[in-house]
């Protein structure tokens, strides 16, 4: 039995109490449950992980804060080591799940706030594996050296010098001469390979014992270790005549090229965290920041919210902005992907890390540190490298197994050879072969080198994958619905046609102006617009409310108006009169005043909203694609028809209020559609959240972009087909790198137990499996947007 201890939050009253003890005891495992209120906390005791205890708390209301934290994990091999790691962080108490990264050396642990991370290191010492902050993790996965000849590099030369005189003779003997080096030689070269430049095998191996568990170095340990100990017999049983067959090739053979293959495995392990490291350099050192009276050169992370900034030509911007004073080119191309560089001038924001081109900027710093725009891409990339896709289940589960069946087969060839064909020195080949080709580092590294590559590009193309669910979700993907307003259309509609009723133009645009003021609607901008540029006064407004998807209304004069959308104006018992619009496909409002007998339509106002260059070509590219396209829209239908008329749209909704987006999205999806939506405002959140896969233009609004699984970094209807293009080609990368790693063990573990492979070809093969899927997985960072896919 053990005591956990958990801060909650969003208890109110004494009745809170009751209904989180009674959740907690429901869950098994838990004997005895004690909340106090004063404190927020809850003690439980029983056997049981933090996982079900909070989700025990969610479900009945209320919330147990946690936090995530990453580490560097020093001495894994391969899925096996990282297998032991996670359970050994996750039998820690108070963690609530650990997720380790073969690719990038790195975990990813949720745990209650305020748990001693000591505890942490603790379980993973434990291990015989190292825990490390992110900086030393960076610095020791750094080359000491520029070029080969670096520090990780050593073991492989020192190996391959003094391997190649013992495997030449193998090679003179195909041209029928015999270069074999006496007994005494061959020993003397083979046991610093085996026991100097192989010490690490033995270590890792030694710690995987200790905890229980099985690696890929305690199988090339024991190997080397049998083809090595064989030599030894055979040359201390020679009875003098002619030369021994010793196996001191085999043994140093193999730790040469597993040696290889892991330096060539790490350093192509480091290009996959490319484009990561690429976000990370953008950040600036130094920025010039007005202080005491003067320009003065600080250290960027200094910089507060507020502090006025100043960046010279060929400068990065060191925070995101508000430019107050010059104008300038500006290159935003790392962090949105956009080839193109960005005219800013005075009331634009720029965007830290992007180049500031031609001009001299000064800026007003609005987002500082982790909120700045730069800070959470670098978040979002991170957090998808780090993801499990859910196929890793799979892998994971083989993983735990992995090496004791990899023994048992080795032990299975051993015996079968030595008291079946009474062949001892074949069996102890064999079963070497056999320990030697077995691979879980190909395994592990399948799934994470492909998500790291895959989302570090899309990265480069503006795109962010929140993670590796939205892949596997967006390759299923067979119907993209969009938003229009600000998604397929500019978003910025102009007040294109005003017919008054009753009164004067002008009287119809002061009133609209007044009611619209304080409005936040893309129509109501168009309107103060308008008015602002004819001069036009407000009135006195009380009573402003905004009626979400319909329009505002406010008393005036005494009088309440309404201004609003065709489908409001008709639940008043209005007429429309549509003959009096005169704009195709214009967006309406009605302003209608509210009278004893009933409401009466005062005049209409037509909006113009340009449809983006790229929408059609985007629409196309989707279909040509395979998938279904629809739009949704509170728009009216004549609008919304143009639209998707000049768009070539499969299917179009118009009138839709934003909370029955979300009801037209889970339509589709019983319909049998896997549904992409696509939106950028605070209305369409719902479908974001409701849709198989969200995907949010960061031009929008923050609470649509936290409610997608995928970010479009420019507001470009392009991105989306490039999204699902590269999600699908990831998971193709997945898919590939599971075969081979799979055909590699399937194959090879038989082959080489039944005595087709010799040992050094086994080793060969081992260390070339793993190279292959992180090469693979590389081949992903050569991708190239083609607007035809």
């Amino acid at each position: 039995m053990a005591n956990m201890q958990l801060p909650i939050s969003g208890m109110g009253c004494a009745s809170c109490v009751g209904r989180i003890e009674k959740a907690l005891l429901q869950v098994d495992g838990v004997s005895q449950a004690q909340v106090n209120l004063a404190a927020e906390t809850a003690t439980v005791q029983g056997d049981v992980d933090a996982a079900a205890l909070i989700a025990a708390i969610g479900a009945a209301g209320y919330k147990v804060p946690t936090q995530t934290s990453q580490f560097g994990v020093g001495g894994m091999s391969c899925a096996s080591c990282a297998g032991t790691v996670e359970k050994a962080l996750k039998a820690v108490s108070g963690v609530v799940d650990a997720r380790v990264n073969l690719a990038s050396e790195q975990v990813s642990i949720e745990h209650l706030a305020g748990l001693d991370v000591s505890l942490l290191f603790a379980a993973v010492a434990q291990t015989g594996y190292q825990l490390l902050d992110t900086d030393s993790a960076d610095k020791a996965k750094a080359p000491s050296e520029p070029g080969f000849f670096q520090r990780d590099s050593w073991p492989v030369i020192g190996s391959s010098l003094l391997t190649l005189p013992l495997v030449l003779p193998m090679i003179g003997m195909l041209f029928g001469s015999d270069w074999m080096l006496p007994p005494l030689w061959q020993w003397l070269l083979a046991t610093p390979v085996q026991f100097y430049f192989g010490a690490r095998f033995y270590s890792a191996g030694w710690r995987a014992i200790k905890a229980g568990s099985g690696n890929m170095d305690l199988l090339v340990a024991i190997g080397t270790s049998a083809a090595y100990g064989l030599s030894l017999y055979l040359w201390a049983v020679f009875d003098g005549q002619g030369m021994p067959h010793l196996y001191f090739e085999s043994s140093a053979a193999v730790l040469t090229l597993v040696l290889l293959g892991k330096y060539l495995e790490r350093r192509a392990k480091r290009r996959t965290t490319d484009a990561l490291k690429a976000l990370e350099n953008l950040q600036p050192i130094e920025a010039r920041v007005w202080r005491n009276g003067s320009w003065q050169q600080v250290a960027a992370a200094s910089l507060k919210s507020g502090d006025k900034v100043k960046v010279l030509p060929g400068e990065r911007i060191p925070v995101d902005g508000e430019i107050q004073s010059g104008d300038s080119q500006v290159d935003e191309s790392m962090i949105s992907g956009e080839s193109v560089p960005q005219h800013k001038k005075v009331g634009d924001n720029a965007i830290g890390g992007s180049v500031n081109l031609d001009g001299v900027l000064e800026l007003v710093a609005t987002k500082v540190g982790a909120e700045s725009t730069l800070a959470k891409i670098i978040r979002l990339v991170e957090q998808a490298q780090g993801a499990k896709a859910p196929v890793q289940a799979l892998v994971d589960r083989i993983s735990a197994v992995f090496v004791p069946v990899v023994l048992l087969v080795a032990l299975v060839a051993l015996l079968g050879w030595g008291l079946g064909a009474g062949d001892w020195t074949t069996g102890i080949l064999n079963a070497v072969a056999v320990l030697v080709i077995a691979c879980p580092c190909a395994l592990g590294l399948a799934t994470p080198a492909a998500i790291m590559a895959g989302t570090g590009t899309a990265a480069k193309q503006g795109v962010l994958v929140k993670d590796a669910r939205a892949l596997e979700q967006a390759q299923r993907i067979d119907l993209v619905v969009f938003d229009k307003t600000g998604t397929l259309t500019e978003g910025k509609p102009q007040l294109s046609q005003l017919t008054a009723l009753t009164d004067s133009q002008q009287d119809l645009l002061q009133l609209a102006y007044s009611l619209q003021q304080n409005s936040e609607h893309p129509l109501a901008k168009a309107v103060v617009q308008k008015a602002q540029q004819q001069d036009v006064s407000t009135l006195a407004v009380d009573n402003f409310k905004v009626v979400a998807g319909k329009g505002v209304t406010g008393d005036m004069h005494g009088q309440t108006w309404l201004l609003g959308s065709s489908h409001w104006m008709r639940e008043h018992k209005l007429e429309l009169p549509m003959d009096k619009v005169s704009v195709a496909g214009a967006s309406i409002s009605w302003l209608a005043v509210v009278k004893h007998d009933g409401a009466e339509l005062m005049g209409l106002l037509c909006f113009s909203d340009t449809i983006k260059a790229s929408s059609k070509s985007a629409v196309q590219r989707l279909q040509r694609q395979g998938m279904k396209v629809a739009m949704l829209t509170g728009d009216s239908k004549a609008s919304a028809q143009q639209v998707a008329t000049e768009l070539g749209l499969d299917n179009v909704e118009a009138e839709v209020l934003p909370a029955d987006k979300a009801a037209w999205v889970k339509r589709y999806q019983q319909q049998g559609f896997k549904v992409a939506m696509v939106g950028d405002g605070i209305n369409d959140a719902p479908a974001l959240a409701q849709a198989d896969l969200g995907m949010a233009m960061a031009t929008g609004t923050e609470v649509a972009v936290s409610a997608s699984a995928m970010t479009l970094m420019r507001g470009e209807p392009n991105l989306v087909a490039t999204a699902l293009v590269l999600a699908r080609k990831t998971y193709q990368k997945i898919r590939q790198n599971l075969f081979w790693a799979f055909i590699f063990n399937v194959i090879g573990i038989p082959a080489a137990a039944l005595g087709y492979l010799n040992p050094i070809i086994a080793g060969a093969a081992m260390a070339s499996s793993s190279l292959l899927v992180v090469s693979n997985a590389l081949l992903l960072q050569r991708w190239r947007e083609n607007k035809h896919d």
